[in-house]
């Protein structure tokens, strides 16, 4: 097929429907509204969640829980995924990043005891578990929240 063959596929296209236009168009006068009520006036339709006076599901069903507005979400990592850093290496959350471990930081990275590190690597995060310091310190490492 050459760019000089090519031609439109029949009813690919379609024009759209041109309201008002006249009772032989099909779609004249009322432009397919029906005669008065609330749909055929400008702006006219309900309110998203209106069943017509009766209370809507939303305010029928009850709630449940709580959402804190302040929770504070973190991004946590493994000890273990740690020792892909070279022994002696500073650990930021630039770093975390750049290797992969972490893909979205959240409100904050936390360190989390999980497996074993097997380097003294000095980390610097927004948090730790009591475990993960003990860790790090006892591998000759530092645990520093920034």
């Amino acid at each position: 097929m050459k760019l000089h063959e090519l031609k439109y596929n029949e009813g690919a296209r379609q024009d759209r429907k041109r309201l008002g236009r006249g009772h032989g168009s099909g779609t004249g006068k009322t432009s397919g509204k029906g005669h008065k009520g609330q749909n055929a006036r400008s702006g006219g339709g309900v309110a998203l969640g209106f069943e017509g006076g009766q209370t809507p599901l939303f305010k029928r069903i009850p709630k449940r829980g709580f959402k804190n507005v302040n929770r504070v979400e973190y991004a946590v990592v493994n000890l273990s995924s740690l020792n892909v850093f070279e022994d002696g290496a500073e650990v930021t959350i630039a770093e975390l990043k750049a290797k992969g471990i972490v893909k979205n930081t959240l409100d904050g990275v936390k360190v989390l005891g999980q497996g074993e590190l097997e380097k003294k690597l000095t980390v610097k995060v927004n948090a730790f578990s009591k475990s993960a310091i003990e860790s790090i310190e006892k591998m000759g490492g530092k645990a520093e929240v920034i």
